[in-house]
């Protein structure tokens, strides 16, 4: 399960003064929703249209919604509604769009049965034809307008590139192959040339998402593809050697998410020790106890995580771990959750979220025995954060005194005054930042998207204190 980011992004972009039919824009849910997002964007900038920030000011309005759990299918009808009533017309894409409502029934067409269409996640060409029903594409478009990279919703420093879509897990909790479909590994030639088009745009932070990272290439037998006319294996080692590889001309990162831990994940930690990519790994345990990950249906051994833990932190001692937890999956016995407590004391991972299950409809898990009260699962959530927290904030302490890498996210009149930044240890949105105070010398300036270096002299909640150098 990734994280849930309840993030609405208007478009930057103001329309200008011309008569091209004007698109407003709702992007919700996580990163891979993100990059489906921009992909729409994209193609709505190839094919001349414009974007405005208001939902008055456009002719009409596409919402991307994500239909994970409960409160996100909350926001994401709740943004449809708000659009519907201040515009009017309205197409909706993504996981809600998806998801059956009572009956088996489209639920985005049961709640609002006004929006012009609905598809699924991962549906530029049936979003555009909907669009070219209602809003016909403007004549000769100015193809050449759209950059190379097509439009982010990211700052330009950072950008995620999704490679694959799906996943071949059912995991009980889950309702998102259902949403999804089955694992699609995207070929790795696009993958690497479009890493190599956001570098070339600036970009200093690759953020490497999917379902299942760790399964790339699996669903092609990790067939053979071609980057630069020699040949590469679709495969996740391979083509961290190659992200590595395009990210060291840009001076660039590289950063992993929704690592599961299969044995193979070990090949890539010498690339993290050298440098080559993050020593950062973003991996989904949900819990620790064999019964709890039996019922669950993960698909990797949860007894031998903490073997796997100290094996890559051997191999790259600097590796930071952040993880996501479920509290309170039905069945879960208090000794099963201390089990859960104990781990994360033992397992010292650097950053962790824990959900309280959630009784997503659709997921097997609602048909489990042994459901718990809404306040227990709660109660043991706020349980684990408490030693979550602790932790992190021993690991955050013994970072004080040392100098690092620090990439800038915010630099207001040019860091004179401070900005915020982050170190490898953190990817944005989720984990925390520096606060960075002000340069010592009064002609040193910060740059947003520039990397620097910073004593780290303090730590506050879940954040650093440094002092550009």
């Amino acid at each position: 399960m990734g994280e849930h980011y309840g993030m609405t992004q208007a478009l930057r972009e103001g329309a200008p003064a011309t008569a091209a039919p004007r698109i407003g824009f709702v992007s919700l849910g996580c990163p891979k929703a993100l990059t489906d997002s921009e992909l729409i964007l994209t193609q709505l900038g190839a094919e001349g249209y414009e974007t405005c920030k208001t939902f008055a000011g456009a002719d009409l309005v596409i919402v991307n919604t994500c239909g994970f759990i409960d409160d996100a299918v909350k926001e994401s009808l709740d943004a449809i509604g708000e659009a519907l009533a201040e515009n009017g017309k309205v197409i909706v894409t993504g996981c809600l769009g998806a998801k059956a409502g009572e009956g088996g029934a489209n639920l985005v067409r049961q709640m609002h049965p006004s929006v012009l269409a609905v598809t699924g996640p991962h549906a530029t060409a049936e979003v555009m034809d909907a669009v070219h029903r209602h809003v016909p594409k403007p004549h000769d478009p100015f193809v050449d307008l759209v950059p190379p990279q097509g439009v982010k919703l990211t700052p330009r420093h950072y950008a995620y590139l999704k490679i694959s879509e799906g996943c071949n897990h059912r995991c009980t909790f889950c309702i998102i192959p259902s949403m999804r479909g089955d694992l699609v590994s995207r070929p790795i030639g696009d993958v690497l040339g479009e890493a190599q088009r956001l570098f070339d745009a600036g970009v200093k932070e690759l953020l490497i998402v999917s379902q299942d990272t760790s399964a790339y290439g699996v669903d092609v037998q990790y067939r053979t593809g071609f980057w630069g006319g020699l040949p590469v294996k679709t495969r996740l080692v391979d083509l961290c050697e190659k992200l590595a590889e395009l990210a060291a001309r840009y001076g660039a990162w590289v950063r992993l998410h929704y690592v599961y831990p299969y044995p193979h994940v070990d090949q890539v930690l010498p690339l993290m020790a050298s440098g080559a990519i993050l020593p950062y790994l973003d991996v989904p345990f949900q819990h620790s106890h064999p019964e709890v990950l039996k019922r669950m249906k993960r698909p990797a051994s949860g007894e031998r995580n903490l073997e796997r833990l100290q094996r890559w932190r051997e191999i790259c001692p600097e590796i930071v771990v952040r993880s996501t937890f479920i509290a309170g999956f039905p069945g879960e016995t208090e000794a099963q959750f201390e089990h859960l407590l104990d781990f994360m004391r033992e397992a010292q991972i650097d950053r962790a979220g824990c959900f309280a299950y959630s009784p997503v409809q659709g997921a097997a898990a609602n048909a489990l025995p042994g459901m718990l009260p809404a306040q227990l699962r709660e109660e043991r959530r706020q349980r684990f954060m408490a030693v979550a927290e602790q932790v992190s904030a021993t690991k955050l302490r013994s970072r004080v005194g040392a100098t690092m890498q620090v990439l800038v996210d915010a630099a207001p009149a040019l860091g004179r005054k401070g900005g915020v930044g982050r170190t490898y240890a953190d990817a944005p949105e989720i984990d925390g930042t520096v606060k960075l105070l002000p340069p010592q010398k009064a002609s040193r300036t910060l740059k947003v998207g520039e990397f620097i270096q910073a004593r780290i002299v303090g730590c506050q909640g879940h954040d650093l204190i440094g002092q550009p150098t």
